[in-house]
């Protein structure tokens, strides 16, 4: 049994906290799923899981870095000022009003700036948070080991406030497996349930590090892209369709969308599921994006030294 008091004494030692925080989540819950099964599913999935705590990690301790950096160059301007105002006590009041003026205005900016990057930090850190606690039960589709409704809604929350402040782009691609009802009624439930969940683990290995994968409901996932426009997610998608086509007896729709400018969770989601009903109606199997203003279908084009 791991022992978890050695696990905190992390703290107690030389190892960055946000480092620490991360190894802690990914033991806690690699244990947990340990208890329950040993296949090798699991197994694979719990490698990249830690490969994702590690880049959360790495993450973290970036922002951890930034902040430090700031801080102690904006301590040395603090006490700098210090020292100025302490030594402006001497003068006369009028010689000592407008030097004081003088030493406040030299100061504002790299405040007002050490303000902007903790509020950035903040966000940054929020976003992180957000991928550790998919790490917890609370947070994860029991059936498939991806994240829930639930983490994919404080997901999406997290996006739109970075987009908000920083205008940082991402993109959403909800994918919808074709004749799934069909799969249950001629094959069972149970064999429904495989596909399901090997379907998860197709979309969570394709995806990157960064990437949030949610499942979004019965046989629907969804696939967060941070820093992706529609153009890359699109290229996403259309190559996950591809694999699936080619690796699994089944197809799936997909419909992809990138966040705008007053875009709620509710209006990017609802242009995405457009763009997924558009690829239903068109046939299935096939990849439709929602620009904003039409939606199209999604084409890989071939590789420029084959004949199109």
């Amino acid at each position: 049994m791991i022992d978890f008091f050695a696990v905190i004494d992390f703290w107690k030692i030389d190892i960055p906290a946000p480092l620490a925080l991360a190894v802690v989540a990914t033991l806690g819950y690699l244990f947990g799923r340990k208890n329950r099964t040993g296949n090798e599913e699991i197994v694979a999935r719990s490698r990249r899981d830690l490969r994702r705590a590690q880049a959360v990690a790495a993450e973290l301790e970036k922002i951890a870095w930034m902040v430090r950096r700031s801080l102690a160059k904006h301590h040395a301007s603090v006490l700098k000022f210090k020292s100025r105002v302490t030594d402006l006590s001497g003068q006369e009041q009028e010689l000592a009003w407008k030097d004081l003026c003088r030493e406040a205005s030299e100061i504002l900016t790299p405040t007002l700036r050490l303000a902007s990057q903790m509020a950035c930090a903040y966000d940054e850190i929020r976003q992180q948070s957000n991928h550790l606690m998919s790490f917890t039960e609370a947070r994860t589709d029991p059936l498939t080991g991806v994240s829930n409704r639930r983490a994919l809604d404080d997901c999406v929350a997290a996006q739109l406030a970075l987009m908000n402040r920083y205008e940082v782009e991402f993109s959403v691609a909800i994918f919808d497996i074709d004749h799934f009802k069909h799969i249950n009624d001629e094959h069972g439930h149970l064999q429904g349930d495989r596909m399901l969940q090997t379907v998860a683990h197709l979309l969570d290995e394709s995806a990157r590090e960064t990437d949030f994968v949610a499942r979004y409901g019965g046989e629907e996932f969804v696939v967060i892209m941070p820093r992706t426009g529609l153009e890359g997610a699109s290229v996403f998608s259309e190559r996950m369709r591809a694999r699936v086509q080619t690796e699994m007896p089944l197809t799936v729709s997909c419909g992809v969308a990138t966040a705008l400018d007053g875009d709620t969770a509710d209006s990017l989601l609802a242009r995405a599921d457009a763009a997924l009903y558009r690829a239903k109606a068109a046939g299935r199997n096939n990849v439709c994006r929602h620009d904003g203003t039409q939606i199209e279908p999604v084409v890989e084009e071939a590789p420029a030294d084959l004949p199109s």
